[in-house]
């Protein structure tokens, strides 16, 4: 698996994204759906990532400025047929390790609440995460988790 910055260019990388806001589209009310679209993607203060393998795409992550000191993980999605191979894991600690380059104090996340998320919301704990209250421009929302990770630099 290669996990590379991406420009938004691939035509599979642009599937996968558009699969990704579509599904969330089609399980939340608009008000509680916060995924990037690729213009937002493509903007200023954010950059993703994808894993591939070969010309495959596995993956992607983004991580996006939510602040000074303050990083947000967005657009974390795995391809179908790529799902229980590591690739989100490896995906979220390449986010990861780039924002303590950045010297970032901490990377906050929003996730869905219902049992679909749940994998998500275990892979994020798994890496340190806790929940939290809404950060940012977030509101309380009974269909969201937020999640936060207190960075400290390496010794």
């Amino acid at each position: 698996m290669r996990i590379t910055v991406d420009d938004l260019t691939d035509p599979a990388v642009i599937d996968l994204l558009h699969g990704h806001v579509a599904q969330l589209r089609s399980m939340s009310p608009p008000e509680s759906t916060h995924a990037l679209d690729l213009d937002g993607l493509r903007a200023p203060g954010v950059t993703l990532w994808v894993a591939r393998d070969g010309d495959a795409v596995l993956g992607c992550g983004a991580l996006a400025e939510a602040g000074p000191g303050h990083g947000e993980v967005k657009s974390m999605r795995t391809a179908p047929d790529a799902q229980r191979r590591g690739v989100a894991r490896a995906v979220l600690g390449e986010i990861l390790a780039e924002a303590r380059r950045r010297g970032l104090a901490r990377v906050s996340l929003e996730t869905g609440s219902d049992d679909f998320f749940a994998p998500a919301r275990a892979l994020y704990a798994a890496h340190g995460f806790t929940e939290c209250e809404p950060f940012g421009g977030y509101r309380p929302d009974p269909l969201s988790t937020f999640m936060t990770l207190e960075l400290r630099p390496r010794d």
